[in-house]
């Protein structure tokens, strides 16, 4: 037994005992500033949200809705929905100044909605015309507006006396009033007789108005004044007989009396200038153009 143990070979393990890692490489600098970089955008957005307005958010939404993304090419690049960039003016009121965004350019987006109406406008005829009247009646609307602000400028009679003329467009349609100024009226005191060059302003409007369809309101107002004590003619026979006056002007144009939807008399119950009730603005002619669809179709109309 002793010399077999002496012919055994006498192996010597060498153990190495544990020590520091050695070097890893700078994977682990370059996550780290990924994991800031995202944090900063985070904390650039909670920013945002609480500087910028309503608008401002919505387009934030759009922008980072799911569907608002579509991939291009090979590139990958997503393109945003319309409001991706975030309103200067938002920005303005946080900071003082405004900072400038840049991204890629807004492309329009689909208005499901009137995708939607179409649509049921296809399966429902009548709601179809219903619409096409409406949109008619609203670029009638428009174009009217713009014709009346138009001719006050080309006509030398409307031009001088422009700063007694108010146009604009009402849920009713488009109103047209014509009001005093302090030593220029329209009508002789206390009475409804119309001075000339208020005569001629009126039929100036009418020859603009009378070539519509539409119907017309004329409503006559009075200042805050009144007539002596015992007096049977009150501010509301005076304003209901002034609003009489302008409409049997805009007849002679060629509106015809079919056309007249209502003649009223508002007495001094709706002040231009409610705070300051004498004033010679509110003594005024309100010509209202109502906003209705025309009675025939727009290709009947030839």
């Amino acid at each position: 037994m002793a010399k077999n143990d002496e012919a055994r070979p006498i192996i010597i393990k060498k153990v190495k005992k544990g020590g520091g890692g050695g070097h890893h490489g700078g994977a682990w600098k370059v996550a780290y500033a990924d994991f800031v970089t995202a944090m900063m955008a985070f904390f650039m957005l909670l920013w945002l949200l609480n500087v910028s307005d309503k608008e401002t958010l919505e387009g934030l939404a759009d922008y980072f809705t799911p569907s608002s993304a579509s991939v291009s090419g090979k590139s990958g690049a997503g393109k945003p929905l319309a409001g991706a960039s975030i309103a200067a003016s938002g920005l303005a009121n946080a900071s003082g100044s405004i900072t400038p965004i840049s991204g890629p350019p807004p492309t329009s987006k689909p208005d499901q909605n009137r995708d939607s109406k179409a649509a049921d406008n296809a399966e429902n005829p009548q709601a179809d015309f219903e619409d096409k009247l409406k949109d008619e009646t609203n670029e009638a609307m428009n174009a009217l507006e713009e014709t009346l602000r138009q001719a006050i400028q080309d006509s030398p009679e409307l031009a001088q006396h422009k700063d007694q003329i108010l146009i604009e467009q009402t849920p009713e349609g488009v109103r047209i009033q014509i009001t005093d100024k302090d030593g220029r009226s329209m009508f002789e005191p206390a009475t409804a007789n119309l001075y000339n060059y208020a005569k001629r302003l009126i039929r100036e409007i009418g020859g603009i108005t009378a070539t519509l369809p539409n119907r017309i309101a004329i409503l006559g107002h009075t200042d805050g004044g009144s007539f002596g004590a015992g007096s049977d003619y009150t501010n509301w026979e005076l304003s209901a007989d002034r609003a009489n006056s302008a409409r049997r002007v805009l007849a002679e144009t060629g509106v015809s009396s079919d056309r007249f939807s209502e003649v009223i008399g508002k007495s001094s119950s709706e002040p231009l200038y409610p705070n300051q009730i004498m004033r010679a603005e509110n003594r005024r002619i309100s010509i209202l153009v109502l906003r209705e669809a025309p009675v025939v179709l727009p290709n009947a109309r030839r």
